[in-house]
This record gives structure tokens, sequence and C-alpha cells, in this order.
């Protein structure tokens, strides 16, 4: 191993998330980057007596991709590294290709892990990623959590993902697979000026005539993250203060809301919405403000498959009736990914919204405390057209709900950016 060869993986492995024992999984495209992330942890994974995996995602949407990944696999083999190429099957005719194939990749990747018993996936971003991603975040006028450094490790699908490479450079890891005679693949995508990274790219090497270089604004991005944590951190301390939970409702107080600065009562509302609705991505921006008119003004709004009523003394959050009008899984499956209805009758039973038709045969619905809006949208047992149950209305038959997406996930989820 080259002295530089030690400086990166040395500076890779501080930055590795912690597996607890498990493989590590190593996503690898066929580029320059991904391959030489391969090939220093399989250095690092023989130092260390860890097991480490490798997996490839053929989206199928270039002709090439299929021999790229068998590339891939050769690399992996003369490595002693486990391969495995993931096919996209499912793939779509038409909608956003690219943001649809990055969501299928992380899926397929979580799915490998899971299988594999890998405790952690590395993604090869680089310093060279960061600056450039910020560049395009730049023209598109983000604020600061656009602005900010991809974050280092994340869970998504039940796997943990982390980007160790985030302050090496493309040119050091390109070093590394010239060293050792490895070639690897040119995304004709990296210099296609149709693309907005491409564009980013060639931008880049005319700014750092002014001193505007990826190392700097790598910098800068990592400075606008620590400045986001402070905004969530305050995001926290306002929940604490002003909201209150019921039933897989929120509840803000509305003279304690007046009092939160814009950033912070948008990113409440953002994390609110997100946590009901169990949408990946928060809403856009120009949406939250309209709903933040709207409170000032007094009139309620749906947004993000949510319902937000302005009350008297709160603001009340609900699920959209409409969003999850015809969601129906069989009894004791989780429905909409956030309620479980356990009891004790589920033969010919579903799990479907109680609605209008269904709180028609709830007695007791009012001494719940939840008004007729969000209790239209909670679920209960259905046997045909009538209702077995619906715990959350008053109705229990023996039947209970727990919330899956609870609280304290709440909580987490505004500490976790």
């Amino acid at each position: 191993m080259s002295d530089l060869d030690a400086l990166l993986l040395d500076r890779i492995a501080g930055c590795l998330a912690p597996a607890n024992g498990h493989g590590l999984g190593v996503g690898v495209s066929g580029g320059s980057d991904s391959l030489a992330l391969l090939v220093l942890l399989a250095e690092w994974g023989k130092a260390n007596d860890r097991q480490v995996f490798a997996a490839t995602v053929d989206h199928g949407l270039r002709s090439e991709s299929a021999a790229e990944a068998a590339h891939v696999a050769h690399v992996c083999a003369d490595l002693g590294v486990a391969h495995e190429t993931l096919i996209w099957k499912d793939r779509p005719r038409s909608g956003n290709l690219s943001d649809l194939a990055r969501r299928a990749r992380y899926r397929l990747l979580a799915d490998w892990a899971v299988r594999n018993a890998v405790g952690c996936v590395a993604l090869a971003h680089t310093l060279d990623d960061q600056a450039e991603t910020f560049l395009m975040r730049l023209g598109r006028e983000a604020g600061v959590d656009g602005l900010a450094a991809m974050a280092g490790q994340w869970r998504q699908d039940g796997t943990l993902f982390c980007r160790p490479a985030l302050k090496v450079t493309r040119a050091d890891l390109r070093a590394v697979l010239t060293a050792q005679n490895i070639s690897w693949v040119e995304d004709p995508t990296n210099i296609d000026p149709t693309y907005d990274r491409a564009r980013a790219r060639m931008v880049l090497q005319h700014l750092e005539d002014l001193g505007i270089t990826a190392r700097g604004l790598s910098r800068v991005s990592e400075h606008l993250a620590e400045v986001r944590t402070s905004l969530y951190w305050y995001v926290f301390l306002a929940a604490q203060t002003h909201v209150r939970f019921l039933s897989g409702d929120v509840f803000i107080a509305r003279k304690g809301f007046r009092t939160l600065t814009r950033d912070v009562a948008r990113r409440l509302l953002q994390q609110v919405l997100m946590w009901i609705s169990g949408a990946e991505y928060a809403p856009r921006g120009r949406a939250v403000d309209l709903m933040l008119e709207a409170i000032r003004g007094g009139t309620g709004m749906t947004l993000h498959g949510c319902v937000m009523s302005v009350m008297d003394d709160e603001l009340h959050f609900t699920r959209e009736e409409k969003a999850i009008a015809g969601l129906r899984v069989a009894a004791r499956h989780v429905w909409d990914d956030r309620w479980r209805l356990d009891g004790p009758e589920h033969t010919d039973c579903e799990i479907a919204a109680l609605g209008q038709a269904g709180l028609a045969q709830c007695p007791d619905w009012r001494a719940t405390g939840l008004p007729e809006l969000s209790l239209r949208a909670t679920p209960a047992v259905w046997k045909g057209g009538h209702v077995v149950a619906a715990p959350l209305a008053g109705l229990s038959n023996g039947w209970h709900a727990t919330l899956i997406r609870d609280e304290q996930q709440f909580y987490a989820d505004v500490l976790a950016h």
C-alpha cells in the first residue's frame, strides 16, 4: 500500500459509520470514485478482519450498464470481495427517471444489505461532489438546508448508509486506481452539458481563477450544515414546549407558535407534515410559506396529505382523508405506514379508513377528544360494510391501535438533521 493509499484509507476509515460487528457494504457503480473506495475498503477489511461486500445497481437505462456491472464483478473477484448485481426490474415508463432511479438505487441497496447482514453501506460521494451539489443548489436559490453539506450518515429503509469519502478529492481516488492499473467507467453524462452536474463541474474549473475551489465550497457547505443543526435544535426545543400529540394528530399552541422565528416555524411545520404523512421529503418552501400565511390569516389549508385547521388556541394537524381513502390492507397489517391494529377477529377483515360511513357506526366517538375530521381518517377494522372495530373512535371490541411512528420518532427525526 502506498503512502497516499494509507493516508486516504486512514481518512476514510475514520468516517465509517459503526456497523456493530456486521459486514461492511460498498455501493459500486464502476466509476472511479466508487471503484477506488472499494479498493481502499477491501484493504481495510483485510487489516481489520471484517468482511466487505459490494453491490452494483443496474438501472438498465443505458446499453452499457450490464457490461459495467460485469467489470465491477471482475475487479471484486480480484480483490476477494463478494459482489452482487442488483437489477431495477420495476422501472416505470414515465416520470422523473433520474429521481426515480436514485430512489430505486437506495431501496435495492437497502434490501441487499438486509439480506446479507450488512451493517452499513458506504457510498463514494467525494469533496468534489459536495462542491458541485452546492453550485447546483445555489443556482436554484436554495436556503440553508439545500446548501448545507451532504449528511455523513443516515438511515433509510432500515439500513445505515454512510459517505466516508466526503473530505477526499476525486483526483486522489483516481490516483489509487492508476497506481494499481485498474480501469474505471466514464459516465458520459459527466461531460454532457444538458445535465446540471456536468455544467457545475465545468463552471467549478473556471471559478478556481477567482480562488473559489471545490475544497473551499465544501467547507462553506460544512459551515452551513452547522447552522442547519442549530436551527433544528431550536425546532426540537420549540416542539417540546409548544407541541402536543393525540392519537397520531399534532396540536401546536398558537401563542407559542407566534413567538418562533420564521426559519424555525417553517421547519417545525415541515417536520409535522412529514411525520403525519410519512413522506420521504418535506414540502417545498413556497408551499410551506403559503401555510404560514394561512395560519397568520386564521384559515386552514391542506398540504402534503395533511389537513391544518386553525382553532382558537391551537393549530391542529391531521391526516387528509382523501389521501388514504382507497387504502385497504389485510387485518393486522400496517396501514398507512403508521398504524397497526391488533385484536381477536381477523377472518375476512380489512383495515381501511373509518370515513363518514364508519363514523356513523361509532356512537361514542365524541368522547375521544378528536374532531370528526380526524376520526374519519383513522384506521378501522371492516368486514364488508360493517365496522368491527375503530379503537381511535371509541369502538374497540377487543382491538387496539399502535402508532408505528410515535412521538419519540418525531423528536428523533428532528434531531437527525
